[in-house]
């Protein structure tokens, strides 16, 4: 009987245990997480994933809060940022139709976490396929550029920035 006991104390004790660390797991370091949706996209030809967090202009914060289901806040001072310290985010406007803000491809980036330009801060670059040209998902700024070149599309840049900081990226993530 007293061996009984002893075999559920400890259970108990164990079960206890578990609980108590399990309630303290955020992460080795202690931090804690959030939950915030990821976009996908590309980088240098590879798929990556990225968050929405800030946008300088209300109708794309708005667009992409509605989009991610999640705020996207309104911080108009970011456009005031120099050129220089901006990176680039291509979106298209048209095209083959996927998971992009206007429901056409995946955004495609610049700098990635990694190379010496990599910035969170975005410079928004609007890409749209000519009328009659072959549309086709572009994974890299070489392919936006060289479609440009061919004059298959058109960009331009309406001055808005955003605050875009990547997740997960060619060899690594956060």
């Amino acid at each position: 009987m007293l061996n009984l006991k002893r075999g559920l104390a400890a259970t108990l004790l164990g079960a206890a245990l578990l609980g108590l660390l399990a309630g303290c797991s955020g992460s080795a370091g202690g931090g804690s997480f959030a939950n915030i949706p990821a976009g996908m996209g590309y980088a240098e030809g590879a798929e990556i994933y990225f968050a929405h967090l800030e946008a300088s202009d209300a109708g794309v914060a708005e667009k992409l809060t509605a989009m991610m289901q999640s705020p996207v806040l309104l911080v108009p001072s970011l456009a005031q940022i120099p050129a220089e310290y901006l990176a680039t985010v291509y979106v298209f406007e048209n095209g083959v139709s996927g998971s992009g803000p206007f429901g056409f491809q995946a955004d495609v980036f610049n700098a990635p976490p990694g190379s010496p330009d990599y910035t969170p801060l975005r410079k928004l670059v609007v890409v749209r396929w000519e009328e009659g040209a072959k549309a086709r998902v572009l994974k890299s700024v070489q392919e936006v550029e060289a479609a440009q070149a061919a004059g298959e599309v058109q960009v331009s840049e309406p001055g808005v920035v955003i605050n875009m900081p990547f997740i997960t990226w060619e060899g690594g993530k956060r």
